[in-house]
């Protein structure tokens, strides 16, 4: 047995030790929005965050993520939408959407860390996700406007002062 934190709950998983992430996921606990796309790790399809990182599931033993927080495209945006979730409607960025789960986490992850990313942080955080699709001037932007949405979120409000 095998016990994974997927989105902040505790799972028990009785599978090899060896069974990739993706799989655990998908097959054993039935979460299906993070997609098989290459089983290399080469497209970015499976992404999810461990412990906050991008990690690909397809090729990550449940073994090495034992005891780490494990986040999913369910995980995100469970009570509220993810600023880069709303970024993504906003924008109208998906096309067939297939990539779109890996896309968002990715580009989450790089929100979390960086507020104002530049075209090289995007193209850097975002490298090694592909979208058949070709979206990627409406990710780019998207991954902009979730920057501009999460720093909005985290700003001081205003303060009236009283005049006179």
């Amino acid at each position: 047995m095998t016990t994974l934190d997927v989105n902040g709950q505790r799972r028990e998983i009785d599978a090899e030790p060896t069974m990739p992430l993706l799989w655990a996921l998908r097959d054993v606990l039935g979460m299906t929005g993070t997609k098989y796309g290459c089983g290399i790790a080469q497209c970015g399809a499976c992404t999810v965050h461990v412990d906050g990182q991008p990690v690909r599931s397809c090729v990550t033993p449940i073994a090495a993520v034992e005891g780490m927080r494990i986040t999913t495209i369910e995980g995100i945006g469970a009570t509220d939408l993810h600023a880069v979730q709303q970024a993504w409607l906003e924008l109208d960025v998906a096309q067939c959407g297939y990539c779109q789960s890996g896309q968002i986490m990715s580009a989450a992850a790089l929100v979390a860390k960086n507020p104002a990313p530049t075209d090289a942080d995007i193209d850097a955080a975002m490298d090694g996700n592909l979208c058949r699709c070709g979206t990627y001037p409406r990710i780019r932007a998207a991954v902009k406007r979730a920057a501009e949405i999460a720093r909005a979120a985290t700003a001081p409000a205003a303060v009236a002062v009283p005049k006179g």
